[in-house]
């Protein structure tokens, strides 16, 4: 690249410094097809002849197979990915390797280069995601009759059942599946063709390009595809939302897993020791995810900052996005693999979730409602109970065991079937409105998620 312009070598330290093959040689697959590509659409311009195209892809193929298997010599000197197999080939096949950059460069490439990965690692993540969704729908199925307490401000709040539980983790991974789907399309949009910033005066057939590496759009401004990452912020933004859901999975499986709730225990093949206490259990790879998913977070921050201030066009800084890019996606891929192995392995403790869900503070809600049922206003019921709460709390007794007398005291429309709603499992069964956590519904859904996985 220096040649003509250049009378002197780049400094070592400055070549030091702006390399970037040591993490972006990860783009080889996607710069090989996309050379192929772009060769078929030269030889259409009738820039390369056909037996040239035909030297050009036998030669990536032949570089390609090199790379996978460790035989490839990467030169930083010659900064990044792009150029050492443009290099590589130039010295396997001669001129006909030194025409493929022509109308090309490495502005469009690697933009073409981005795409083709994220485009690709939508859909590794994607089929993840699923995996982790039939772990879920597993568990569920397994305990779809165990009940526990749902909580709010972590304190336990009304009963729910544990497969309702599992069953909104594979809701909230559905929205990620969603985001991921959307973010695709606009990641599936061909920028290659758009050389620096300006095209070219030799015309090529982007279209033709498109449709050989399967993209369905082409990019309409130039200058603008250079310089776009918008779909890596959005990719980094799928992947920092999965973070997120994980995340909170891992804080109510590392808390539900202490000794005073008692409700799940981790496998041994995914907890750690104590290097002092020899009595410990630590439930490490849910607080590793919980901690990493901060590094996601710091991915996306990372590459919005880099590109806030950028003028238009493609810039060196956007040379800062890949490591955001691979890293988050390495880091999401391999807490998704353990969750996934991590679930069926998990103890659910039936005992103690079904005595902590018979609590039956928990059906004060219930309780309120019975009084609404039989014409008191919701308000004024709220109070009765809240009333009927606080006398057996300062009385160290239970909701249930008031007598009957003493609620009639506080309204007159208790009656002796005020006993039936400290039935838990009656509460349950009641709470049949779409998206509640009744038995009916919990099996409607588990039914209807495992359809749409065999689907």
């Amino acid at each position: 690249m220096r040649k003509g312009r250049f009378y002197k070598s780049v400094a070592d330290i400055a070549q030091r410094y702006s390399e970037s093959v040591s993490f972006d040689h990860r783009l080889y697959r996607h710069d090989v097809a996309g050379s192929i590509a772009y060769a078929t659409a030269l030889t259409r311009a009738r820039i390369i002849s056909a037996t040239e195209q035909k030297q050009i892809e036998t030669g990536l193929r032949e570089i390609e197979k090199e790379i996978e298997f460790g035989k490839f010599q990467w030169d930083e000197a010659l900064e990044d990915a792009h150029m050492n197999i443009e290099s590589a080939l130039i010295k396997k096949i001669g001129d006909a390797g030194a025409k493929l950059h022509t109308a090309r460069s490495r502005n469009d490439q690697v933009a073409l280069d981005l795409r083709l990965y994220v485009k690709e690692q939508t859909g590794e993540t994607s089929a993840q995601l699923k995996k982790l969704q039939t772990a879920f729908l597993d568990l569920a199925e397994q305990h779809v009759d165990l009940v526990m307490p749902g909580y709010t401000h972590l304190q336990r709040a009304q009963p729910i059942l544990f497969a309702h539980y599992l069953l909104g983790q594979v809701e909230a991974f559905a929205r990620d599946l969603e985001r991921l789907d959307d973010c695709l399309e606009r990641t599936d949009v061909l920028p290659l063709g758009s050389g620096a910033l300006a095209g070219s005066s030799i015309l090529l057939d982007r279209e033709l390009i498109a449709r050989e590496l399967g993209f369905a759009h082409v990019s309409q401004n130039s200058l603008d595809a250079v310089g776009d990452r918008d779909f890596v912020c959005e990719f980094l933004f799928c992947l920092a939302m999965i973070g997120m859901h994980l995340s909170r999975l891992s804080e109510d499986l590392i808390i539900w897993s202490t000794t005073e709730f008692g409700f799940v225990e981790f496998s041994e093949g995914f907890s750690t020791g104590s290097s002092l206490m020899p009595q410990k259990k630590n439930p490490d790879m849910a607080e590793l995810t919980r901690g990493k998913t901060g590094r996601l977070y710091g991915n996306l921050m990372s590459i919005l900052t880099s590109l806030k201030g950028l003028p238009s066009s493609y810039n060196r800084d956007l040379q800062e996005d890949k490591e955001a890019l691979f890293d988050s996606v390495d880091t999401i891929s391999a807490a998704l693999e353990v969750f996934s192995s991590m679930l069926p392995e998990l103890k659910i403790n039936r005992a103690r979730m079904e005595a902590a869900a018979n609590d039956p503070n928990l059906l004060a809600t219930d309780l309120a409602e019975y009084l609404v049922r039989k014409g008191m206003p919701f308000r004024e019921a709220h109070e009765i109970v809240g009333k009927l709460v606080a006398d057996a709390t300062d009385q160290g007794t239970k909701l249930n065991a008031i007598a009957l007398a003493d609620f009639k005291k506080l309204s007159p429309l208790f009656d002796v079937d005020v006993a039936d709603v400290f039935d838990v499992r009656r509460s349950l069964a009641a709470r049949r409105a779409i998206g509640a956590p009744s038995p009916e519904n919990v099996s409607a859904q588990i039914k209807r998620w495992r359809k749409q996985f065999r689907g």
